[in-house]
């Protein structure tokens, strides 16, 4: 640490706070020093934050900007409070969202994927990713990420690569990885599964079709959005307990089109107050299908291949589902199948999150993870609270996913991913090899899939580490302090590292806190999206505000759990802030304000000085609490309110009567001015790094606040006397100036006054600061008042006396209050015509009548003010 320079030495602050000028060389100057390099070796206390990885491919989203500033905020403290932190960064491979951008520039080339080859498509992959790769890691400079580029990680690094195989042979080994037919999602453009995350839901326009199985009174109607499907109807399902229905379970009908009689089971799945109360049953092709299919032991028939195209042997075979769909409507029209037909009929509808192609529930022989003993042991872990969720609200979710978890399908039809280490030899063998075993040998083909993405993001946490090889970073940082990321993915992420973590590393969490935020919406609460055009890029909010507005904007928002809306004003606010601490610093600093020798004694300090200093005191308190309980938004606001409204609107007004009056007064002003700076800057450096730092360096000559001490309180008791003096000098700084707005006074301008009453002796110090504050002079001899006000204190009532005579236009005045009166009177006489009309009230809505009564409030309040008004005008 430097010295700390004298006034005549400390360099001077720009006029004006340029972030594109400081923010990218402040930052390169932090990651030179090494200040965010973790030292395993070190002996202080570790705090580790995992990031978690974005795709490759993908650049800075507002939901990335959000979770990054609350993971530095959280880094940047820890460090300050003597921490060893490491927050290590990484890449995610991102497979069918990293194939489906290189196919399509493929395709921009009139080829694909096939007239590549495996081989030399997965190359065309990893030069995609050296291309494209850096942007997002780019941009996580840009908004101050203070992560450990030393440790940069991607999930297909070798040695993540080899955690992913070992803990694939582990499971595989231990009997919890099998291969099986389940019903998956398929995407027939990618021809792959997706997971649950990969489909996005809409309410699309289809058609609800009504059909008549069977003949006479055995026949029976299901509906459908979906007729090529009932090519695959193994069964007819009504509840057991319907009564229209109970005489047919048991019984066949005849599919129609097909020539097959399938059975009618009774099953509770089934709604019986849903359409007709009967549904067919495709098990290869519907969830719900395939589980009443196991239950009732039915077979089940794939009726579409990869491509979505009809493979049924018949008219309909070749077509691909949608010219099927009304193929085969028709056909059953022309045999009068058709009971009803309902279009459009507006249903949810699942599409590829890449290609937006629908998807296709699909029997499918896949890999899967056997859960139950995984997840249960992940509800173990939060419910002995080894793992605390934040908010504590959502733990309910959690246990709601890990205790209802379904086997999870692990393979993925693609080229680009970690490929399942498995491998069938020519006798119908099947071997699973570890990361240091070789193919079995000739006549042996390695299985085609490849992992779900979320297998390897799900080992995150330890393999990052160095699991199962390197032990160094494992035994200092595992468990990791906490895991922040947005609610909607814990299930497909949390859970996971989880499960993941628990059984890798012998029961040890991954984490012991994980603190869950909300995803970004626009200003009127709806979801961003491309789509809508309501999207936010964070790139052009640090271009326009700089990294810090947008870091505390996003920051002020970020209630636990809870969405957050968005628009840019609260942008411009935030850098009118970054602005105001800026000046407020460039007045403290020309006015010499310093940290050297500390604070004076406490009895050299006046009340204002005191008053500031415990509210300080209660400030860093209360930003300590707020953090550990990870209310970020409680904290951002506390700090703004404290600087904007506490410090800049009062300390710094009194602040300026003190440094006046010149001496040891001023002296201990410019300490206090110093000190307040100091602490507020080293709470806001977190949240909004580049300016503080910009500042706090030119205050103390520090070095950096990166690597600064976090701010403790002082241990001294609050002085009630003083706070409660200089909460009554704002109170009757407030009123007088209320009161001089409504006499029509400009703000700057002056007038006589005297400050009368009891209590004026507790208020002597500070009788020049409430005249300064409030623009009121030394009245000379002659003195005669032409209004006054009374403003209520804790110490009794204080008359103020002001001579207006000559200040205002009296006349002028009382034309403009007379044209405002005639508008007010008005107003209640339109409010008071309405609601004494009988007729509109019995007809028109409830809140039309309440907004009318409030409008007749207001303009009976507006007519009391301006008749007040007018009794305190001189008479002209």
């Amino acid at each position: 640490m430097t010295e700390t320079p004298t006034a005549a030495q400390r360099p001077e602050l720009p006029s004006a706070w340029n972030p594109a000028e400081v923010e990218a060389g402040l930052y390169e100057r932090w990651v030179e020093r090494g200040y965010f390099t973790a030292d395993p070796g070190s002996d202080k206390p570790p705090f580790a934050i995992m990031l978690p990885p974005p795709n490759v491919n993908g650049s800075l989203h507002m939901g990335h900007a959000l979770n990054h500033s609350v993971m530095d905020a959280l880094s940047r403290r820890r460090r300050m409070q003597g921490y060893e932190v490491l927050w290590l960064p990484g890449t995610d491979h991102a497979g069918i969202a990293t194939q489906t951008a290189v196919e399509r520039a493929l395709a921009s080339e009139g080829q694909s994927r096939h007239d590549l080859g495996r081989e030399k498509f997965v190359e065309r992959v990893w030069q995609w990713r050296e291309e494209v790769g850096g942007r997002i890691l780019g941009q996580m400079r840009r908004l101050g990420d203070g992560v450990d580029w030393s440790r940069l990680r991607f999930t297909m690094d070798e040695g993540l690569s080899e955690a992913v195989q070992t803990i694939f042979k582990k499971l595989y080994d231990d009997g919890l990885i099998y291969r099986a037919e389940r019903i998956i999602n398929w995407c027939p453009r990618c021809r792959t599964a997706l997971s649950d995350i990969e489909v996005d839901h809409s309410d699309d326009d289809g058609e609800l079709v009504s059909i008549r199985y069977g003949e006479g009174d055995r026949s029976i109607v299901v509906a459908t959005t979906r007729a090529e499907t009932m090519l695959g109807d193994t069964a007819v399902a009504v509840h057991p307990e319907d009564e229209r229905y109970r005489h047919l379970i048991g019984t066949t009908v005849e599919v129609p089109l097909t020539g097959r009689f399938v059975p009618i089971v009774g099953d509770g799945h089934v709604d019986p107050k849903f359409g007709t109360g009967a549904v067919k049953v495709t098990p290869a092709h519907d969830p719900n299908d395939f589980e009443i299919g196991r239950r009732h032991d039915l077979p089940a028939l794939t009726v579409m291949d990869g491509l979505g195209n009809i493979t049924v042997k018949g008219p309909f075979e070749g077509l691909d589902r949608f010219e099927a769909r009304p193929a085969v409507v028709a056909a059953l029209r022309e045999q009068g199948r058709i009971v009803a037909e309902k279009r459009p009929y507006t249903h949810s509808v699942g599409h590829c999150s890449r290609c937006d192609t629908v998807i296709e529930p699909r029997l499918s022989l896949q890999w899967w993870v056997k859960v139950e003993p995984l997840a249960r042991a992940a509800g173990e872990a939060v419910r002995d609270g080894r793992t605390t969720i934040h908010p504590p609200e959502l733990a309910k979710r959690y246990f709601d996913w890990v205790d209802n978890l379904n086997d999870w399908c692990i393979s993925r039809q693609l080229w680009w991913g970690h490929r399942i280490p498995v491998w069938y030899g020519p006798d119908g063998e099947v071997r699973c090899v570890g990361p240091d075993e070789q193919p079995p040998g000739e006549g042996w083909t390695r299985d085609e899939d490849v992992l779900d993405t979320w297998f390897s993001s799900g080992l995150w946490p330890f393999s990052t580490l160095g699991w199962p090889e390197s032990a160094d970073d494992l035994a200092r940082f595992y468990p990791t302090a906490v895991l922040s990321t947005g609610y909607d993915i814990l299930f497909f992420w949390v859970v996971r590292m989880m499960m993941f973590g628990l059984y890798a590393l012998d029961g040890k969490q991954p984490f012991d806190h994980v603190f869950l935020h909300g995803l970004i919406r626009d200003q009127h609460g709806k979801k961003m999206s491309k789509s809508r055009g309501n999207g936010i890029d964070p790139i052009d909010w640090m271009d326009a505000y700089g990294a810090d507005a947008t870091r505390f904007t996003l920051l002020r928002g970020a209630n636990p759990g809870s969405d957050l809306a968005l628009a840019e004003e609260w942008a411009a606010g935030s850098r009118n802030f970054t602005t105001k601490l800026w000046n407020a610093t460039r007045f403290a600093l020309s006015n010499g304000a310093t940290v050297e020798g500390g604070l004076p004694d406490r009895d050299a300090l006046t009340d204002a000085d005191r008053w500031i200093l415990d509210l300080l005191d209660r400030l860093v308190s209360d930003v300590d609490g707020q953090f550990e309980a990870f209310q970020f938004a409680k904290l951002a606001e506390g700090l703004y309110h404290f600087v904007w409204d506490e410090f800049c609107d009062w300390y710094l007004e009194l602040a300026k009567v003190q440094l006046a009056e010149g001496g040891a007064r001023a002296d201990a002003t410019r300490s206090v001015l110093g000190h307040v700076l100091d602490v507020v800057l080293r709470l806001l450096h977190p949240l909004t790094p580049f300016v503080t730092e910009t500042l706090w360096t030119t205050l103390t000559g520090g070095e950096s606040l990166v690597v600064a001490d976090w701010p403790k309180p002082s241990g001294v008791a609050r002085d009630e006397v003083a706070a409660t003096r200089i909460e009554g000098v704002k109170k009757l700084v407030t009123e007088v100036r209320r009161f001089r707005s409504d006499q029509g006074l400009k703000p700057a301008q002056k007038v006589a006054g005297k400050v009368r009453g009891a209590c004026c002796v507790d208020l002597l110090d500070h009788v020049p600061a409430v005249r300064s504050l409030t623009r009121m002079t030394e009245p000379e001899d002659g003195f005669a008042a032409s209004v006054s006000l009374e403003v209520g204190l804790p110490a009794g009532a204080v008359k103020v006396e002001l001579d207006l005579s000559g200040a205002i236009d009296v006349v002028a005045e009382r034309k403009r209050l007379a044209k405002d009166l005639a508008v007010a009177e008005k107003e209640r006489a339109q409010c008071e015509g309405k609601l004494n009309n009988a007729a509109f009230t019995a007809k028109a809505p409830a809140d039309v009548v309440e907004k009318i009564k409030a409008r007749l409030a207001a303009a009976d309040a507006e007519i009391d003010r301006i008749h007040a008004r007018l009794e305190t005008l001189p008479q002209s």
